[in-house]
C-alpha cells in the first residue's frame, strides 16, 4: 500500500491540512483531502487508501452531524484494517468516540501554546521523544476518555489524556497540523479569544500572544511534527 494515497478528513473549510500537507509532499506522498463543509461527502470505504488522517474543527464531536459519523465509520474500517490513523483535535476525539470512548466538555478551554506532559513510558517516548514535556498549540474545549486497550501518552491540568495510542494509530488533543498562515488566520479569529479572555483565563492566549510565542514554539513543534508523521506513516 506504500504507493497508495493517504485519506484526509477535513470538517472546516478553514481547517485544512496545513503543515500535514507540506509534509506528505516532501515525502513525494500522494493524498486526497475531502472538505465535508465544501459538500464533498467522505468515501465509504478506506480500500485503496494507505493511511487515514483526521483535522479539527469547531463543531463537537458528539454534534449530530453526518460527516461526523461517516468519519467514525472510516476510523473503524482503518483500524480493522491495519491503515494507520492520525487524529488532530476533533479527530483525535472522534477516534475516543469511534473507538467506544466517551467525549466530554473539559471544565474550561485551552487556546494557544500550553506544555504537555509527556507520560514516562516506552510508547511514549517513541512517539514525542525523550523530554519530559511538550509544548503544543491547542485550540479545544472538549477531552477524551481512554478507549479500550489504548495507552495515554501525554497529560495538561485540563485534560487527563493529551494524546493517546492504540497500535499504529494516534489521537491527539491539539494542532500538531499547525503551520504559519493557519496561526495567523486563527490568532486574529476574535470571537473564542476574546469571550475566554473577558473571563481572564490564564489557559487563553490573546492572538498577538500566540504570534509571539510561535516565533520560538511553532518550528520546534513542526520539527515534533515531522517525526510523529513518519512514525504514524511507518517511513
Amino acid at each position: 500500500m506504500r504507493d497508495a494515497p493517504v485519506l484526509v478528513l477535513q470538517h472546516l473549510s478553514g481547517d485544512g491540512p496545513a503543515y500535514l500537507e507540506r509534509w506528505l509532499l516532501a515525502q513525494g506522498q500522494r493524498y486526497e483531502v475531502y472538505d465535508a463543509q465544501a459538500g464533498q461527502a467522505y468515501p465509504h470505504s478506506i480500500q485503496g487508501y494507505r493511511a487515514l488522517a483526521i483535522l479539527g474543527g469547531e463543531m463537537s464531536a458528539n454534534d449530530d452531524l453526518a460527516s461526523l459519523r461517516d468519519a467514525q465509520a472510516l476510523i473503524r474500517q482503518a483500524i480493522a484494517a491495519d491503515r494507520p490513523v492520525i487524529g488532530h483535535c476533533l479527530g483525535g476525539q472522534l477516534m475516543a468516540r469511534a473507538l467506544g470512548a466517551r467525549v466530554y466538555r473539559a471544565t474550561a478551554p485551552e487556546i494557544g501554546w500550553h506544555e504537555v506532559t509527556i507520560h514516562p513510558s516506552p510508547e511514549a517516548a517513541a512517539w514525542f521523544g525523550p523530554a519530559a514535556t511538550r509544548t503544543v498549540f491547542q485550540w479545544h474545549r472538549e477531552c477524551f476518555e481512554l478507549p479500550p486497550g489504548a495507552r495515554s501518552l501525554a497529560r495538561s491540568p485540563r485534560c487527563a489524556h493529551q494524546a493517546f495510542s492504540l497500535g499504529p494509530h494516534l489521537a491527539l488533543q491539539f494542532h500538531l497540523e499547525l503551520d504559519d498562515e493557519k496561526l495567523q488566520r486563527w490568532s486574529v479569529s476574535g470571537e473564542a479569544i476574546d469571550l475566554a479572555l473577558q473571563r481572564r483565563d490564564p489557559e487563553v492566549a490573546s492572538g498577538a500572544r500566540m504570534r509571539a510565542q510561535a516565533l520560538q514554539a511553532l518550528p520546534v513543534q513542526q520539527r515534533l511534527a515531522d517525526a510523529v508523521y513518519r512514525r504514524w506513516l511507518g517511513l
